[in-house]
Order: C-alpha cells, then structure tokens, then sequence
C-alpha cells in the first residue's frame, strides 16, 4: 500500500494512493501517525479508505510523506564512495557510517528548490529511504527487518564547496545539506516491496535520475555494502530509533550524484536555477523538482582570531 500526505482544498491531508487518485483517510489522520500505529493497523484503516471518493493526484501538491522526528542518512553504495574520493579507506567497510540531517528541511515530490545561500556548486544525490516503524534498542537484524515501516525516495540536496569547506574543520557535514532534503513521491509499505528482497536482503529496484530530461545516473538498490536491516540495526546500537524515522541509503553509484561525476573526471556544471531534476526508483515512483534562485543574504562574518 502507499500511503501520502498532500494539500488540497486548503487542508492538509493524508491518503491512500490507489490508480484513480488519493482516497483520503479520516481527518486528523497522519502517516506518521499509521506508521507508529504498526503497519498491520495501517493497512486495514487504508483497505477502508480506499472505498472513500479520490481526489486526482493532478489536483494535490504532494508533501512529504510524514514529519519524521529525525533523519539519518547513510553512505553505502561503494562506487559512490570511491567516484567521489578516488578510493574507498578501509574503514568504510567496517560499519556503515551516517550523519543526522535536518527534518525541518524536508520538501515535496514536486516543490522547487532553492540554491542554498553562498553555494556554486549544488548538487542531487539520488537515494531510497526505509522509514522505522516501531520502537526499538540494539535491534538484531532479523528485528531490525520486522520494524521497516516502508520506503521512499530521498533526493539529499548536497551544497559541495559549503560541505568541503566544514569537513575541513573535521566536522559535518552540516549547512553543506541541511537546506533542502525531497522525500516522496509517498510512502510504500515494506510488503509491497517483498518480491524484490533477495536472499540477503537486499532489494532489487533499478534508481534512474535525469537534469533537463539527460539522464546522468543509473543503478540498482541491490548494490548497496548493506541491506537495510543492518543499518536500522547499527543506527539502534547502543541507543533507540523510534517509529518515523527516515534512514537513508547514501548516494547511489553510476552517477547517482554530480560530485562522483566530478571525481571521475566528467565536466559537468553544477546545478542553476531553472534545471529541473527527476528521480524514479522502480516500485517506489516519481519525483521531480527544480532548482530555483536562493536568497540573497549577506556573507557569514569571519571568526575572530586570538590575540593571546
């Protein structure tokens, strides 16, 4: 099932996404509601929405999906690791590392999005996102699978010389990705999906992105250094994930990003207003979104230096 959250009619509203539009769920309803009422709940209350009238997804702005209480996004698609730093250190294959982003940040399937303040080189970053679906605490794998919600897809906007300039500092990155984070086009419960989970876990949805109608990347969820067990299970170790939290999978290879497109030694500019970039995740949908002219703020004052 696919569960949405969109605007219309000046309201705010969450809906089961069916092929005739969006079947609204009971007022006051949220995703982020269903998903930490479990998902069995959340599918009978949206197999009884289905029989409300739907509204044409062409009439809604689509947000996204839920509010999560936080994000986390991961990296671990190796050829994205080695395109962008011209080699993998040996440490990214001891655990799967992540940063905290920002969930005030996040924005729609087809909102527009602008350059941050200070950035002459913004970039996407084309990824899959697990959503928590309960509670846990140094969750096994095999726990950590049973409490995947869903998934989405996540386009990390990534501001590189503001995320080149901090990393210098041996911390962040921050400002470098907090402006702007899409989740959407929805929310695609974890059942949906089983047909293509292997073995191992791994799920085998082919990522496609697009600037102007190009594409520039292609590659498959199914390449991921761990399945998604694994990385609820490490974001859990020693502390707590809590129902809504986002998890993202870190930038695919094959062009998932302009940056590993620059590493590798391709010319390419990087993003301006008026560029318009699409996403579609096999099984997961849609989104699209294009970049607008940032505000125009002032330069951020200089420390001041020690004198003694």
């Amino acid at each position: 099932m696919r569960f949405a959250t969109y605007r219309h009619d000046g309201g705010t509203h969450a809906g089961v996404v069916a092929g005739d539009g969006l079947h609204p769920l009971p007022e006051g309803t949220t995703v982020l509601g269903l998903v930490r009422t479990g998902l069995p709940t959340a599918l009978a209350l949206g197999e009884h929405a289905l029989g409300a009238p739907a509204v044409p997804i062409e009439r809604v702005r689509l947000l996204p999906p839920l509010d999560p209480p936080t994000v986390r996004d991961f990296v671990t698609f190796e050829a994205h690791v080695e395109g962008i730093a011209g080699g993998v250190v040996p440490e990214w294959y001891e655990a799967p590392t992540f940063y905290f982003t920002n969930p005030y940040a996040l924005v729609g399937a087809h909102d527009d999005v602008p350059v941050p303040p200070g950035s002459r080189a913004f970039d996407f970053e084309l990824e899959v996102a697990a959503v928590v679906g309960r509670d846990g605490s140094s969750l096994t794998p095999a726990e950590a699978r049973d409490a995947i919600f869903g998934y989405t897809i996540l386009n990390d906007w990534s501001a590189r010389d503001l995320q080149r300039r901090e990393m210098k500092v041996n911390l962040g990155p921050a400002k470098g990705k907090d402006s702007a984070t899409t989740l959407g086009p929805w929310l695609v419960t974890a059942d949906e999906l089983a047909p293509f989970r292997d073995a191992e876990g791994f799920l085998s949805l082919e990522m496609r992105v697009s600037v102007n109608g190009t594409e520039v990347g292609r590659d498959s969820l199914a390449h991921m250094g761990w399945p998604f067990e694994d990385l609820v299970s490490y974001a859990s170790r020693g502390t707590w994930v809590r129902a809504g939290d986002v998890l993202g999978s870190g930038t695919c290879g094959n062009g998932g990003c302009l940056a590993e497109l620059w590493g590798r030694g391709r010319e390419v500019p990087p993003l301006a207003p008026g560029d318009v970039v699409e996403m579609t995740v096999d099984g997961l949908g849609t989104i699209r979104n294009t970049v607008v002219a940032g505000p125009g703020l002032p330069p951020v004052a200089p420390a001041r230096r020690r004198t003694s």
